[in-house]
């Protein structure tokens, strides 16, 4: 399927936004699979992409909410037999229909039947059906009780399903893919981009900074441009996660709630504004207003990262590959997992700073949180380095061909003073490839490139492929 096919399919949907995860749901369909886990936070659009895969790609398709439907969980109680497990669903869906080889079976919010994650492996197993399941609170620690019967390693396939990148972004505006295609092409080679373009594109990247990419945030901003309107939206999606926040179900399936976790993940949030307004971003617990020593807060920052909300950026004892090795787990920084909700936590006059160009306030913050995420998305695993005198400091790091690239990001045009001072000073720190995100179109720096805030959308990491050569064993003899 060509990607003007792909294109194709979203005609005549107003509602529907052009995901980057539409072709990976192609691809894995296409090509022999196991059954599909969507991974990611809650109102992302998960389980509206699904069904919309699933009417476009199949003759049926048995939609089960295992949320809202208590009932049809009494299906993945008994054994895992499918055609007993077919016939226990279709009881309770009567709409249901199983035609082999033509049905997407889709387990909506499946981490409330643990059950019905075990059976994966046999529906795999059996082969007649494909399945897809979403869920928000995957693998969150003290979500219910544990797997009983297993999570079938081996049997299933996972995706992490983000908020709308920028360049997702932009493709929803109606923006003509030649031009995304000419600045990513810019971006590859360190040319300029042509002015009116990046004067284009920089006024949309501030808009996508203020609305992020909650799919009904930018739903409402695309339909009335309504700033006010955006923030509503993005309070109500942070009251809502708020909302689940501690909740579980006991062995009987029955909602719980553990309030000190709750009352920890909610302080953990609260304070990120002022832990990012700090000269030095490192996440702290003693600004969380929470009862409990550092340990027991970790459990509500935990908890935030594992629903998707936040991510972390971990500092590093040095600048060497592979940057796992020389992590430092006790040292973050905290970001949230979608800038647009960050902002709406700043106060009403940030979006109107923003829109005029000043996206300096709360130190840098805003600019690291978009860097922050714009790699996430991309698969670019978040590292930085501060040193312990506390200079020099580089805001991110990431691995690029078996080599550490230095990023440091800037709200405006500064200068690089610390990514300077490790270029200048090799036997020190090595050398590394450079590059400097700001409010400034594609250039060169001493000893470094430069590039627009919004390029960072298309950075990843790349690995050589390591193709490892056959070795002949066929003429082997013990030797006489």
């Amino acid at each position: 399927m060509t990607k003007s096919d792909v294109k194709s399919l979203y005609k005549g949907d107003l509602a529907m936004l052009k995901r980057d995860i539409w072709e990976k749901l192609i691809k894995w369909k296409d090509n022999k699979h196991h059954p599909l886990v969507i991974k990611g936070l809650r109102q992302i659009g998960k389980t509206y992409i699904v069904k919309q895969f699933g009417e476009q790609f199949y003759e049926n398709v048995v939609y089960i909410d295992l949320r809202a439907n208590i009932k049809v969980h009494q299906a993945f109680e008994g054994d895992f037999d499918v055609d007993r497990m077919v016939m226990s669903i279709s009881s309770v869906i009567t709409s249901a229909r199983f035609v082999a080889g033509k049905t997407l079976i889709i387990f909506d919010e499946i981490q409330d039947c643990p059950d019905a994650r075990s059976s994966l492996k046999y529906w795999d197993i059996d082969g007649r059906y494909d399945v897809i399941a979403t869920g928000s609170f995957l693998g969150v620690k003290g979500f219910r009780e544990p797997y009983v019967r297993g999570i079938p390693v081996g049997y299933e396939q996972q995706m992490t399903m983000y908020p709308l990148s920028f360049r997702e972004f932009l493709i929803n505006t109606g923006m003509d893919n030649k031009i995304i295609d000419y600045v990513k092409k810019s971006f590859d080679e360190k040319t300029v981009i042509d002015n009116t373009i990046h004067d284009s594109i920089r006024s949309l990247y501030l808009q996508y900074l203020i609305v992020g990419g909650m799919p009904e945030a930018v739903n409402v901003f695309f339909d009335t441009h309504d700033i006010n309107a955006v923030r509503e939206v993005q309070n109500n999606i942070l009251n809502s996660i708020r909302d689940d926040f501690g909740r579980y179900k006991d062995s009987k399936g029955n909602d719980k709630v553990n309030e000190v976790l709750k009352l920890r993940a909610e302080a953990c949030l609260d304070s990120i504004p002022a832990q990012l307004s700090k000269e030095y971003k490192k996440f702290q617990y003693s600004l969380v207003n929470a009862k409990g020593h550092s340990q027991d807060k970790a459990d509500g920052l935990r908890y935030l990262i594992d629903v998707g909300l936040v991510v972390c950026a971990y500092n590093t004892r040095e600048m060497s590959f592979p940057l796992e090795g020389v992590r430092i787990p006790s040292e973050f920084k905290v970001f949230y997992a979608d800038t647009g909700l960050l902002i709406s936590r700043l106060g009403d006059d940030v979006p109107f700073q923003i829109l005029s160009g000043n996206i300096s306030a709360y130190k840098g913050a805003i600019a690291e949180n978009m860097i922050a995420t714009a790699f996430v998305k991309n698969g670019v695993d978040l590292y930085y380095y501060h040193a312990k005198s506390g200079s020099p400091e580089i805001d991110f790091l990431y691995e690029n061909d078996g080599e550490v690239t230095m990023v440091e990001c800037k709200s405006t045009n500064n200068r690089a003073t610390s990514m300077k001072y490790v270029i200048a000073n090799p036997k020190k720190y090595g050398k590394h490839p450079a590059v400097k995100f700001s409010d400034t179109n594609i250039g060169r720096g001493e000893g470094f490139s430069t590039y627009p805030l919004y390029a960072a959308c298309f950075v990843s990491e790349k690995t050589n492929k390591n193709i490892v050569p056959s070795v002949d064993v066929s003429n082997l003899k013990i030797p006489e």
